[in-house]
């Protein structure tokens, strides 16, 4: 028997910067599982911030001679320079809208071009790149203003559409792919770039496009290999198993794969190996599940959550029906019948309503029966 992978403590995220630092030295990438709310953002922002470094250059004039004041020293300036390209939720307030309210007939994106994102944005001119991964997953077109810094959307003739949520991430996603492969290619404007660091790129997506984002990231980390290295953090199962998967298929990338988990909201971190423990989006979600069983903290959704575990593992069987998978089990007819009333009831992740002790208590008897039934293994991805 295997042992347990091993769980290192970092006392400070500053620490646990430097261990991912480390590892990318012989590594080609990272990839984190992390669940919202333990700091993958933050994690990011401080990995960028550790690859700043202050630069001292002289200032020459247009014939390439240094600039002196009047008592003959040289005029020099210091700038900070970074070497990872991030997308995260701040790439997001890159972007905002303008949806014309007083006419309301042209509506556009404008960009914050002073960040350090689009420095190489209107000289590369990367509509087409940007478009050859849109086309994969959108059926919207888009035409880019070099002199407002604005953005606009057309689909089937329509132009100056307002496009979903949706679609702008995914939008968003596609200009930072087509960013990346400038980068990998040796673009001058994004020469800087040594680091990508991505935390959950699949925002408002649907799994069949998680599951063609993360193909399309393993294909493109294949390109840079030994150029440009990654660090992916994502708290959506489903994505973190396909990537997971994906690299096995290209055995020259080195990787190592982590849980992170931070203890009791606290400023200390732990990350687990994965290399030894299988990870599947159902396993996540059941972890999620037992977590919130066994803090009491459960909500109307997780019902949906359980329910759509049950109809899974029925289409997995062959089964007619997601009551077969607590076929045998006390009580039956009552949880098919909870299942099915509860899961289907109105509620809001928004707002969400806590359940009262009863359904509690019942929820926690399906759950538990039906981790019982089909032994599943659950990995301590949550931490002490």
């Amino acid at each position: 028997m295997s042992n347990p992978p091993k769980i290192y403590t970092f006392s400070s995220l500053k620490r646990l910067v430097e261990r991912l630092r480390s590892d990318l030295i012989d590594l080609d990438f990272v990839l984190i599982f992390a669940y919202n709310g333990t700091g993958k953002t933050r994690l990011s922002m401080a990995f960028k911030d550790a690859g700043k470094k202050s630069i001292i250059s002289d200032i020459t004039d247009e014939t390439g001679s240094t600039l002196t004041s009047q008592s003959e020293e040289k005029i020099t300036v210091e700038e900070m320079k970074g070497d990872t390209l991030y997308y995260n939720a701040y790439t997001e307030d890159l972007f905002h809208w303008d949806n014309d309210l007083d006419d309301d007939t042209e509506r556009i994106i404008k960009i914050n071009s002073d960040s350090k994102f689009f420095s190489g944005f209107k000289e590369l001119a990367l509509e087409e790149k940007i478009f050859r991964y849109l086309e994969r997953y959108a059926d919207f077109n888009f035409k880019i203003d070099y002199e407002k810094w604005t953005i606009t959307f057309s689909k089937a003739e329509k132009n100056n559409i307002k496009i979903s949520r949706g679609e702008e991430n995914i939008f968003k996603w596609c200009i930072y792919l087509a960013l990346c492969e400038l980068a990998i290619d040796g673009a001058e404007a994004y020469s800087w770039v040594k680091f990508l660091y991505i935390d959950d790129p699949i925002s408002s997506l649907d799994d069949n496009n998680a599951i063609a984002v993360a193909c399309d990231l393993t294909n493109l980390l294949e390109k840079g290999r030994g150029k440009i290295k990654p660090i992916i953090s994502s708290h959506h199962g489903l994505f973190f198993n396909v990537m997971c998967n994906e690299m096995k298929k290209v055995h020259t990338l080195k990787h190592k794969k982590y849980f992170l988990h931070r203890p009791n909201k606290s400023e200390s971190f732990t990350l687990r190996a994965t290399d030894e423990t299988p990870f599947f989006h159902h396993i996540a979600t059941l972890s999620e599940l037992q977590r919130a069983n066994e803090s009491g903290k459960l909500y109307t959704y997780h019902f949906n959550m359980l329910r759509s575990i049950m109809e899974k593992t029925a289409s997995f069987f062959g089964y007619s029906d997601f009551s077969n998978c607590i076929h045998g089990i006390i009580d039956e007819t009552l949880f098919a019948r909870a299942l099915n009333l509860l899961s289907h009831g109105k509620y809001s992740v928004f707002e969400p309503h806590e359940m009262v002790e009863d359904t509690k208590e019942l929820f926690g008897s399906i759950f538990n029966s039906f981790i019982e039934k089909y032994k599943f293994n659950l990995p301590d991805i949550i931490g002490t």
